[in-house]
């Protein structure tokens, strides 16, 4: 899939986000399997409210591979976003879209994180995406390079995968920004703070 070139004038301010210890809790060594074990992060929703109420449309970018692994179901996995989407709904928020993508590693396809191919898949299907101004808010070394690959910005949180700031130092492709959480990555979208 290649990029797709957009006028500027036609641009939608577009924030990508990866899920699971982002949004949602993270579950180490595991999958969230069903709504019955999701929970949103402290202050992902007002994290979520502010970037929308400032017209940023959201779209998820999040590897399942639980789904290929057989530890859930594609019926499970859809079940829960769109359980997701009617809470966020009730606090007045839309997502524009949420892509998955349901392979394991080993099929070395070209949607899985790091791989960019679902940035390019929302550029394509929403439109109006400037991938250079755009940013991906994510919470892992994988999510890092995506975003790198992609051409956004990255924002990395501290409330997931990732818990130190120090461990990036070993990384050979850093975030842009280091923040601790979802509210905190909205603000430097939105331009109000620069403490990373």
């Amino acid at each position: 899939m290649k990029k797709i070139n957009v006028k500027c004038q036609e641009l939608t301010p577009t924030i990508f986000l990866d899920r699971d210890g982002v949004i949602s809790i993270f579950t180490p060594n595991d999958w969230i399997k069903n709504w019955g074990e999701f929970r949103f992060l402290p202050g992902a929703i007002e994290g979520l409210k502010k970037l929308y109420d400032n017209k940023y449309r959201i779209v998820i970018i999040s590897n399942q591979a639980g789904v290929n692994k057989g530890i859930f179901t594609e019926r499970d996995l859809n079940r829960l976003t769109e359980n997701m989407k009617l809470l966020l709904k009730k606090h007045d928020v839309e997502l524009a879209k949420v892509y998955y993508c349901t392979h394991a590693a080993e099929e070395n396809c070209t949607c899985r994180k790091p791989k960019p191919g679902l940035f390019y898949r929302a550029q394509e299907e929403l439109g109006n995406i400037n991938l250079g101004e755009s940013f991906f808010i994510g919470d892992s070394e994988v999510d890092v390079q995506a975003g790198k690959a992609a051409g956004v910005k990255t924002i990395l949180v501290l409330s997931g995968k990732t818990k130190d700031a120090k461990e990036t130092e070993q990384w050979e492709i850093k975030p842009d920004f280091i923040v601790k959480d979802l509210q905190s990555a909205a603000d430097i979208v939105l331009g109000s703070t620069l403490d990373t």
